[in-house]
């Protein structure tokens, strides 16, 4: 292994070969060509929540996976949308009962027992009350 000196490699003197005066080194870096087409960043914002705000994210969250792991579970779709917003939008019970009914019936492809639902949609309104 050769160690480098100022004045070149085992004292022997290093031609300069840039206009940089004698003895100084070239001081450019030269990383390779862009030819002007340089990747621009992506840009992330992220926030911090408060403690409160993240416990009601986490019970959301909650909610949402065991809707989606039941709805695997039982039907074997991966395509039926609940949308918690909505469901949580509607006064009456039984108006959300039938909406969360019709979204089963209307998305999943194979014939579905009527106690099956009821259960399903029983289990998932108590868990939205709690939001």
């Amino acid at each position: 292994m050769e160690v480098s000196t100022r004045n070149g490699l085992n004292g022997k003197p290093t031609p300069v070969t840039s206009n940089a005066t004698p003895g100084t080194p070239n001081k450019h870096v030269n990383f390779g060509q862009s030819n002007g087409e340089e990747k621009k960043r992506e840009k992330f914002l992220t926030a911090k929540y408060g403690a409160h705000q993240m416990a009601l994210i986490r019970k959301r969250l909650r909610v949402e996976m065991w809707m989606y792991e039941r709805l695997q579970e039982i039907y074997g779709a991966d395509d039926i949308e609940i949308d918690l917003d909505e469901v949580l939008d509607m006064e009456d019970e039984s108006e959300r009962k039938t909406y969360i009914s019709e979204l089963l019936r209307v998305g999943c492809k194979r014939p579905l027992k009527v106690e099956h639902v009821n259960l399903f949609v029983g289990d998932l309104l108590e868990k939205v009350k709690t939001l």
